[in-house]
């Protein structure tokens, strides 16, 4: 039996990652001691693995006011702090210590303060680097969104994404394994010691497609993704249904979110918009549903998976949701927002990372005229579709990173 397993996660997108190569783990290694510990919120995504006996959360965890996001201003750390950052950390950290003490291995997915807690462990690591790519800087910026010179530079000086104390922490002899999401990042990071692997992107797993029901058939059919941190979900999606169409087209808007925003949370805004509450399709699964005109919209807790792939076109403000949507060759437009996530160079970066499968909106009115424009072009939406999914990669990369994990850091020759 390998050795116990720590995973260290650090936000809801890395919470998801983790996940996937948990129960790819697990199938590989039926019985393997998995513990997580989610650094930033609550770790609600291991809720149902962890019910199913896949691993076990330990350790302290509290949702900050910042949603993780603390190094996006001074105001949003300020605030973590004040509600209780330090002290957060301090327990991790001795947990962490006293894991790496006894020798154990330790996984961290995310960015630096994972594998910095890693490192600090003092036993064997690995490493899944998630949120930075060299596509970010390698690729033009999005018309109309200004350049970034002065970024663009520094990254290109370096020659990687990453920083130095990152591949530093990398190339240690305790780390055993780096796994970046794409061959750009690999290839910049192998330039500076570092043996990393990009094996495939695991946000890609988990979905479950199905044919077009009927329920749907002769709709346009939209993926609206407000993301899932509040309040800033709530005020990103009132100025997306700012951009929704009016006209005798049928259109059904697939609002897809988890357990926050809930349907609750959602009717003032809809009901702002001129929604009015109506019975959902039969076999939809939608909580709730509501008309205006020719328009329905339904409400779909948990039903990202299901839905995604019926989606034309998807107006977005989340992260992770965007990312797969497009790899599963659905275009989005975005639109920015005062954060502290979604923001204007949060929405630049991301166009960038997705090869511009996602087109950022400067607001409302040019959200809609994208819309239409792209709902009456199925030529330009089938090649920014196929952009998305050349970007993110095909399914089956949990199980390809869960061998490399298996292999190089939980085999104790």
């Amino acid at each position: 039996m390998p050795s116990p397993l720590l995973v260290l996660s650090n936000g809801h997108g890395e919470d998801v990652i983790a996940l996937r190569l948990v129960e790819a783990l697990q199938r590989q290694h039926p019985g393997l001691p998995v513990a997580v510990l989610p650094l930033v919120g609550e770790g609600q995504t291991f809720g149902t693995a962890e019910s199913r006996g896949l691993l076990r959360r330990i350790g302290p965890s509290r949702s900050l006011p910042s949603g993780g996001f603390s190094n996006q201003s001074l105001g949003g750390l300020l605030r973590d702090l004040a509600a209780g950052l330090p002290l957060l950390s301090w327990k991790q950290w001795q947990l962490v210590r006293a894991w790496g003490r006894r020798g154990d291995p330790i996984l961290a997915v995310g960015d630096l303060l994972p594998l910095l807690l890693a490192w600090a462990g003092g036993g064997p690591y690995g490493f899944v680097g998630t949120p930075k790519s060299d596509h970010t800087w390698a690729d033009p910026a999005p018309t109309e969104w200004g350049a970034t010179p002065l970024a663009d530079g520094y990254h290109r000086l370096k020659g990687s994404e990453w920083d130095p104390w990152e591949w530093a922490l990398m190339g240690q002899p305790r780390c055993r394994l780096v796994a970046v999401r794409d061959r750009l990042t690999a290839r910049g990071l192998r330039r500076h010691g570092v043996a990393a692997l990009a094996p495939g992107n695991p946000m890609m797993d988990g979905f479950d497609p199905a044919p077009l029901p009927a329920w749907l058939e002769g709709q346009r059919r939209l993926l609206l993704l407000p993301g899932s941190r509040l309040p800033e979900a709530l005020g990103n999606l009132a100025r997306l249904l700012e951009g929704l169409p009016n006209g005798p087209e049928p259109i059904t808007v697939l609002l897809a979110c988890g357990s926050r925003p809930a349907p609750a949370e959602l009717a003032p805004l809809l009901s702002a918009a001129g929604f009015l509450a109506c019975s959902p399709p039969a076999g939809s699964g939608a909580a709730a549903a509501w008309r205006r005109g020719a328009m329905q919209l339904l409400v779909g807790p948990g039903r990202f998976s299901r839905w995604a792939g019926w989606g034309e076109l998807g107006l977005a403000t989340a992260g992770t949701a965007t990312e797969q949507l497009v790899g599963l060759g659905v275009p989005a437009l975005s639109l920015p927002g005062p954060g502290p996530q979604f923001k204007a160079g949060f929405a630049r970066r991301q166009s960038r990372l997705l090869g511009g499968s996602v087109l950022p909106c400067h607001n409302a009115r040019e959200l809609r005229t994208r819309l239409h424009a792209l709902l009456a072009d199925p030529a330009e939406r089938l090649r920014l579709g196929g952009i998305g999914r050349r970007r993110m990669g095909p399914a089956g990369g949990s199980e390809r990173l869960a061998r490399a994990i298996a292999a190089q850091l939980l085999d104790p020759a």
